[in-house]
């Protein structure tokens, strides 16, 4: 499976294609649709996958739902993964889990050195507290791939949770 990340908008949001063989998920698009459908060149989009629907993370989704005639978030057969609550940063926020490639996408709830500000509306202190419970229970070994800024390993975010409350 390859990623490919390509950060868009004035606040920079990490949009991610995922790819494997010729099909591909589209992960929160957040804006310059052309410069995303630059990138998708060679590839039959598949699946569009929202991490939470913030402006910086859904600038361009119309665009592409429209285009592709897909639904974001919809079940897509040629990726297997796991969709993991994670509330915190706000009420809708969603991990998507790649458990065989061992890869996170956590979208704002968790980036490189901490964690999501919980200080907008829908974010909730207690909410953020029981996601870091949640996502502490699985492997050191996982990449994350936030919805801002570079990537990281779970295992070194988990030592830092303890810090953050």
């Amino acid at each position: 499976m390859q990623i490919k990340c390509i950060p868009v908008g004035a606040l920079q949001a990490n949009c991610y294609i995922v790819s494997k063989e010729s099909k591909g998920i589209l992960i929160d698009p957040g804006d310059e649709y052309e410069k995303i459908e630059n990138e998708l060149k060679g590839l039959e989009l598949v699946g569009i996958f929202l991490t939470h629907n913030h402006f910086d993370h859904v600038g361009s989704l119309s665009y592409f739902e429209e285009k592709y005639g897909l639904q974001h978030n919809g079940k897509t057969k040629e990726f297997f993964y796991e969709v993991i609550k994670t509330p915190g940063h706000s009420k809708d926020s969603l991990t998507f889990y790649f458990p065989q490639e061992k890869i996170m996408f956590t979208g704002d709830f968790l980036f490189q050195g901490t964690i999501g500000r919980m200080d907008l509306p829908g974010g909730s202190e207690k909410e953020m507290q029981e996601s870091l419970e949640k996502i502490e229970k699985y492997e050191d070994d996982i990449k994350i791939y936030p919805g801002h800024g570079p990537s990281s390993m779970l295992g070194n975010e988990k030592r830092l949770f303890k810090y953050y409350f």
